[in-house]
């Protein structure tokens, strides 16, 4: 009976529903501070890195600037302006593959809306120049950044054609050099807001497109990381409104959101493909009232889920989150995250090991300001119990599968209750992901890894536990 109480009480923190903090003001000035207006993601996490983006006009010109954490969103450093000139930057976006930080943005500097880009190779220590990545007279919106191992890829919609098309660029060593532009669409309507997901060379763009009259949702796939490309296919089929798309990609399974009017109001809708896009479940409806939801962002990871919109529902624009942890086979109710009479929108999600954070423009304090808020149990599918007895020692399995694509679990063991940190390094020992950084009780556990944004290779992980320590191999093959 003790053996049974103590699995119980070991079990219940892991699988106890999401505890969210307290919000965190970031920004503190005077003129108006905004995430993206936009569909993109501002907000990008890896291991202990939490970075967000975003614009402030504080001298009556929008600027870009950037903020980072180095303890999971705890604490911020002191926020840098990337780009510094006098005409408008807005609309950024960010994505993050280790150290690699990359961020694109829309501006003005050319006396119309173009593309540029901007990297940190130190996990935004240090910034490299600006680099323009379109060049025409026509003006173009709304970047979306993802990015996988070294190939970085961009989407935007651009008015070069007399109407807004779909482009697309990618870096295939980092963002040090970029390819030529790519038109994804040709028709004659509009294309536009689209969002891009990569897990390792599979792609996916989204976008809302008006060539059936109304706008409904297209999306277009690549296998090989963006060198060859499917052909438009349509994923909504309504006569109402379908828009503003989120996507986000692990491993084969793509999960979308969106909103739609097809109740009478925006709702906030999810679809997902389990095979790489090549077939799509049918839509599935995560809001239900008479209010308006919309803009939703997502983040996947593995079977976790997580969406962030905003929604009128309590007078107000507040700031709302609903999350799967079976792979959105099911969802959660709808949590609430702010709860205030100002304006909270334009949320923005990430996801990083246990850690779930979002960031929001808000304006509580008089004028909008960035707001910050975590869960560091949120996403609590990386690690599990599976076993109802006590071991006698400490021990590390090797990982099943091995090899593996591009997902694994990891197995461990711990007679007494501490504090345990698995760490997953690359073969030249640099640190690539952290799995477990908590206190757990004695008990038999698992711990998978998603390995969807990394190159194939060998990896070492590597378990410290009090006085016991171990490292073992493992060989991701894509």
């Amino acid at each position: 009976m003790k053996t049974l109480l103590l699995v119980f009480f070991c079990i219940f923190p892991l699988f106890t529903s999401a505890q969210w903090q307290n919000d965190t003001r970031l920004s503190n000035d005077i003129s108006i501070s905004h995430t993206s207006l936009n569909n993109a993601w501002c907000i990008a996490a890896n291991n202990n890195f939490v970075h967000i983006v975003y614009t402030n006009s504080g001298d009556g010109v929008p600027g870009l600037y950037y903020k980072r954490s180095t303890d999971w969103g705890l604490t911020w450093e002191t926020e840098i302006q990337l780009a510094n000139n006098l005409s408008f930057s807005f609309l950024p976006c960010i994505s993050v593959s280790g150290l690699n930080v990359h961020v694109a943005w829309d501006d003005f500097r050319n006396g119309h809306y173009e593309i540029y880009y901007k990297r940190s190779i130190d996990g935004g220590i240090s910034w490299g120049a600006d680099i323009r990545l379109t060049n025409n007279s026509a003006s173009r919106y709304g970047p979306s950044v993802s990015v996988s191992a070294q190939t970085v890829h961009i989407v935007w919609d651009d008015e070069r054609d007399g109407n807004r098309e779909i482009y697309y660029k990618r870096s295939t060593n980092g963002g040090l050099n970029w390819q030529p532009d790519l038109r994804l669409t040709d028709n004659s309507y509009s294309s536009s807001n689209p969002s891009v997901s990569v897990s390792g060379s599979l792609l996916i763009i989204v976008w809302q497109d008006s060539r059936n009259g109304q706008y409904q949702l297209y999306y277009k796939r690549s296998s090989d990381g963006g060198l060859i490309w499917g052909q438009d296919t349509r994923i909504t089929n309504t006569t109402e409104f379908s828009g503003n798309p989120s996507v986000s990609v692990t491993g084969s399974n793509v999960n979308l959101v969106w909103n739609d009017t097809r109740d009478g109001n925006f709702e906030i809708y999810y679809k997902r493909s389990t095979d790489g896009g090549l077939n799509w479940d049918a839509d599935d409806r995560l809001t239900n009232n008479s209010f308006d939801s919309e803009f939703p962002s997502i983040a996947a990871t593995g079977q976790g889920i997580h969406i962030v919109w905003f929604d009128t529902r309590f007078g107000n624009p507040e700031i709302l989150g609903k999350r799967s942890t079976t792979g959105g086979v099911s969802w959660e109710s709808d949590m609430r995250l702010t709860s205030n009479t100002a304006v909270s929108r334009e949320p923005s999600v990430a996801v990083s090991g246990s850690v779930v954070n979002v960031v929001w423009s808000d304006t509580r304090d008089g004028n909008y300001e960035i707001y910050y808020k975590r869960d560091p149990t949120g996403n609590p599918i990386g690690i599990q119990i599976i076993s109802s007895e006590i071991p006698n020692v400490y021990s590390l399995s090797q990982n099943y599968p091995n090899p593996f694509n591009p997902t694994t679990n990891i197995r461990f063991a711990i007679p007494i209750s501490g504090f345990v940190k698995l760490i997953v390094f690359d073969i030249q020992g640099r640190e690539v992901e952290t799995l477990v950084n908590e206190k757990l009780e004695a008990g038999v556990y698992t711990s998978g890894w998603n390995a969807s944004e990394m190159p194939s290779g060998v990896y070492l992980y590597k378990v410290e536990i009090a006085t016991f320590s171990e490292v073992k191999k493992m060989i991701l093959l894509k």
